[in-house]
């Protein structure tokens, strides 16, 4: 699997891949199918390049032994970036560094599975860069972003949604679900809108006045 690139002035979202549980080869395909700007996290490297995949970017604290030489034998041109903050996560890292190279938009893929923590982690912590960078995180079974503001979009009837707050989210009014909010707050570990659907064939939309509310898309 190889990503040919071209310049295209950062008008594709660039691939920013962690180190949590890989994902099927088609989506990998699909996400590098125009090329994109590719942002590899610490160890992963090792994986992405046995998967023959073009990197741009190897970025981490790289608090473990990393062999450089090794890996530029095998990669070449690569930038390495060290970004030694223990106060942030990889991930965190690596959405800043897309936001301060001027890229609109980041899919994001194995930042899920493996260790619950980062999984939780790495989907809660995408919100606060919710304003700045378009951000959508793959894995086999789900797609999750953040909503800004308010989000329109067309499903197929009974394609799986889900509400996810984190902390308290408030004014959340749905039209096209199987159950509509209208005007109604969801709390982390109280209640949240998991596993509700688009009621037929046809446009569902979700708006909230506060608070920081996670979309997923899941399949089976």
């Amino acid at each position: 699997m190889s990503s040919h690139h071209v310049v295209r002035e950062k008008q594709e979202p660039a691939l920013l891949i962690a180190n949590g549980e890989g994902c099927n080869f088609e989506l990998m395909g699909q996400l590098l199918e125009w090329s994109p700007f590719v942002v590899v996290l610490d160890h992963a490297i090792h994986r992405v390049l046995d998967l023959g995949i073009k990197v741009d970017v190897l970025l981490g604290d790289f608090d473990h032994n990393v062999d450089f030489e090794e890996i530029l034998s095998r990669q070449y041109p690569l930038e390495i970036i060290a970004t030694p903050d223990q106060d942030k996560t990889d991930l965190e890292k690596g959405i800043e560094f897309l936001i301060e190279r001027g890229f609109p938009a980041v899919n994001i893929v194995w930042a899920t599975g493996r260790r619950a923590d980062h999984s939780i982690s790495n989907m809660t912590n995408i919100v606060r860069y919710k304003r700045q960078i378009k951000i959508v995180l793959f894995d086999d079974h789900s797609k999750v972003f953040p909503l800004v503001d308010s989000f329109e979009k067309w499903y197929a009837a009974s394609t799986p949604i889900s509400l996810i707050p984190v902390g308290t989210v408030e004014g959340i009014t749905t039209e096209g679900l199987k159950y509509n909010l209208e005007n109604e707050s969801l709390l982390l570990g109280y209640r949240s809108g998991n596993s509700n659907e688009a009621a037929t064939d046809g446009f569902v939309k979700i708006s909230a006045q506060k608070g920081d509310l996670l979309l997923m898309e899941c399949w089976d």
